[in-house]
């Protein structure tokens, strides 16, 4: 019997990092080509922020990666339309209530 995926998605490990998706797996390769390229730096995978709300930590928000691109922060979320859950959308929105702001480049 094979099991049921809530969102049809399939994991895949590439350089032995475990993805949710060939599609997030595929989008690391990606950034891995950019980082060699130059074009961005500090590449991390699965980044750990804290979700805060008047001074209280409430939970964590974990994103696929972060890296620098042109001398700013970037947090990235690979998503599809499925994977926009009302759980995410309120932890992006907690995040943008930060000084300063952080915002999710979804891809």
């Amino acid at each position: 019997m094979t099991s049921y995926r809530k969102y049809r998605n399939i994991p895949t490990e590439v350089d032995g990092i475990r993805f949710a998706s060939k599609k997030e797996a595929n989008r690391y390769s990606e950034l891995k080509l950019l980082v060699l390229a130059g074009r961005i730096s500090k590449l991390e995978i699965h980044p750990q922020i804290a979700l805060m709300v008047n001074g209280m930590k409430i939970g964590k928000y974990t994103a696929d990666f972060r890296y620098r691109e042109n001398g700013e922060s970037v947090l990235e979320d690979v998503k599809s339309k499925a994977t926009k859950t009302r759980d995410y959308i309120l932890r992006k929105k907690i995040l943008s209530t930060y000084t300063p702001p952080i915002f999710i480049r979804e891809t």
